[in-house]
């Protein structure tokens, strides 16, 4: 592409059925039918009931009158697989292959919506919602997701439709490189992926830093248990990223960039490909683009899901061919960094805000959220939690809206226990901070961190002390072993938890892990070592009750622990049997009609008795 001309061509051709998508446009003989092809509703046959749906449409003769699009994640997992269907933003969840038919029939033949196949939110009082008015959507606000769920991943058009690549356009054609370091300054852009560095300072320190060769890298190694928010972004919106990529390499003398991304992301893996292959094609990455001096080009490098790569310095140790560990970081990766040359490396998200800020102006950027943290923050939402999925909040939102009015609060009617952000290197912070705005600091002063993006919503339920062990148990199987505070300092830490979870603890044991906690955070070698104790640290802060009932009354709170639980049959009982017959070990007595018996000595603590109890007598304890 070698004007600016062409581009508006093709955004003037594709615009109209995207504002349509958007409820901008009205055209009610048109028909666009939005399937979600997120990794969640793919994996529950998505892309089926897409073909399905194009098949039925061709049988019928509808092809002039109905558009089938598979699009990005919707956001709303918990209801997958999902259809919207637009202009009147009709949302459909939980959709099956034998609702396609009813589809076709009554919703594209004769208008009739399919009541029974709506989304429980978007259908109240007898009214129905459009999708953007169901309360899980219109809370949230979408920059870095602004085109997932609504454009064709992989067409280039309908991005460009949204004005796509304007901002390339304009930076290469019109901007000094210091300008566009400037407004990325100006915009106070906080990275994403961790500790919330300013990103316009780390693009400034390459592009003042003078060498032959520069390298842009995006990191899109996400290791955090339960967490997709980058994944989903790639697979919905893939040329956000590579457009701010590009404007990236502008600004700091930079031809060429690397895509890290996990091998097991394969619809991620493949958007890529069609979405360079398209870019390139069309003259938006390669050689001259715009008809400039500037040349850019992307290639991807797959990793093998260490957990570890997601840190900077091993991940740049994969991509130059060696085994992913952390190099001891004397100097800044701005200065020297892969191949010992200057290197950005910003995550997915933080690469996917770049653009917007370009085309709506730094202002309109840091009208969101608050003053330190301002644009929005994407969360994989996810736990004991109504509805969860990918949603994207202003920075300074309270984690209790969050979780009771975005998430839909706490299922089967228990009660809320703790949150935990930030993955394995976070904090878990109790009900009493549930006013805490989410940003950078706040979380910070918690114990705390932003990280990529992973909220898991924890319950009464939920032992504290076995939470603290789970993410240690990944900590310690995902450890490089580079440095011996993370290699062997994690793995005494996990030896204790799991002594206390085991009802073998002693109040030495606690003494013990928060000596260790302090010890790994100050030596270890890289940011994840020294992270790694942050699960232990918050829940004895918060939690220490749990610890110390554990170590002094030998007892779990939240009755999960297994060695440390007791079943008991109440007089409920009405001598079913169930529980005697089920019972894997042949530990309790009693005759038909009495109360029946578990021999404590004998019972190995499976919980059987409890789940086939028709009466709710059996207890733990």
């Amino acid at each position: 592409m070698e004007s600016i001309r062409e581009l508006n061509k093709i955004k003037e051709e594709e615009l109209k059925k995207i504002m349509l998508r958007k409820g901008y446009v009205k055209d009610l003989d048109k028909i666009h039918v939005l399937v979600c092809g997120g990794t969640g509703c793919h994996s529950s046959q998505g892309d089926e009931i897409r073909k399905l749906l194009d098949k039925k449409v061709v049988e019928r003769n509808l092809g002039d009158k109905i558009n089938v699009v598979l699009t990005g994640c919707f956001g709303l997992c918990e209801a997958g697989p999902n259809i919207v269907i637009y202009p009147e933003g009709i949302f459909y969840s939980h959709v099956k292959l034998e609702d396609v038919d009813e589809i076709v029939e009554e919703h594209f033949s004769k208008g009739n919506i399919v009541k029974r196949l709506l989304f429980k939110g978007a259908y109240k009082n007898n009214e129905i919602l459009p999708v953007n008015e169901v309360n899980f959507y219109k809370k949230q606000k979408r920059v870095a997701l602004r085109n997932c769920g609504l454009i064709n991943p992989e067409n280039i058009h309908e991005y460009i439709a949204l004005d796509g690549y304007e901002a390339l356009a304009k930076v290469v054609t019109e901007m000094t490189q210091q300008e566009v370091i400037n407004i990325v300054k100006d915009s106070n852009l906080r990275g994403r992926g961790g500790a919330g560095f300013p990103t316009g300072r780390k693009w400034e320190e390459a592009y003042k830093y003078m060498a032959d060769k520069k390298y842009i890298i995006c990191n899109a190694d996400e290791g955090d248990p339960g967490a997709f928010m980058d994944r989903s972004i790639l697979e919905g919106d893939p040329h956000s990223v590579l457009e701010a990529m590009a404007i990236c390499g502008y600004a700091v003398g930079s031809d060429q960039g690397y895509i890290y991304v996990r091998a097991e992301y394969p619809i991620a893996v493949h958007r890529l490909e069609v979405a360079i292959k398209q870019a390139k094609e069309n003259g938006l990455l390669g050689k001259n683009i715009f008809g400039t001096d500037f040349s850019f080009d992307i290639g991807l490098r797959l990793g093998a899901g260490a957990f570890v790569c997601g840190e900077g310095t091993a991940l740049m140790e994969s991509i130059e061919g060696r085994r992913g560990m952390p190099r001891v970081k004397i100097h800044r990766t701005a200065h020297n960094g892969l191949w010992g040359k200057p290197t950005i490396i910003n995550n997915v998200e933080t690469f996917a805000n770049v653009p917007v800020i370009f085309q709506k102006d730094v202002d309109w950027f840091k009208s969101i959220g608050t003053k330190d943290s301002p644009g929005t923050k994407v969360f994989a939402l996810g736990g004991k939690i109504k509805n969860t999925g990918l949603v994207e909040i202003p920075m300074g939102v309270s984690l209790e809206d969050i979780i009771f009015d975005i998430g839909g609060g706490i299922p089967n009617g228990k009660e809320f226990k703790a949150i935990q952000t930030g993955g394995p290197s976070g904090g878990c912070i109790p009900k009493e901070n549930l006013d805490t705005p989410v940003d950078f600091e706040s979380l910070g002063k918690l114990g705390s961190i932003m990280g990529s993006g992973g909220m898991v919503v924890m319950d009464e339920d939920n032992c504290m002390v076995d939470i603290a062990r789970f993410f240690l148990d990944f900590t310690v199987e995902e450890s490089c072993g580079k440095c011996v505070p993370c290699r062997e300092g994690t793995k005494r830490m996990l030896e204790i938890l799991e002594k206390i979870t085991e009802g073998e603890g002693t109040s030495e044991d606690i003494d013990r892990l928060e000596s260790l906690s302090q010890t790994i955070t100050e030596a270890s070698l890289c940011g994840l070592g020294k992270t790694a104790a942050n699960p232990v640290i918050s829940t004895l802060k918060y939690f220490r009750d749990e610890y110390e009932a554990h170590v002094h009354d030998k007892k779990c709170p939240a009755g999960t622990c297994q060695a440390l639980l007791q079943f008991f049959i109440t007089d409920t009982c009405i001598g079913c049997t169930k529980c005697a017959r089920n019972c894997p070990v042949s530990c309790i007595d009693g005759k038909v009609k009495e109360r029946h018996i578990i021999d404590i000595e004998k019972c190995i603590k499976c919980g059987t008795c409890m789940e086939v109890c028709p009466t709710g007598a059996v207890i733990k304890r």
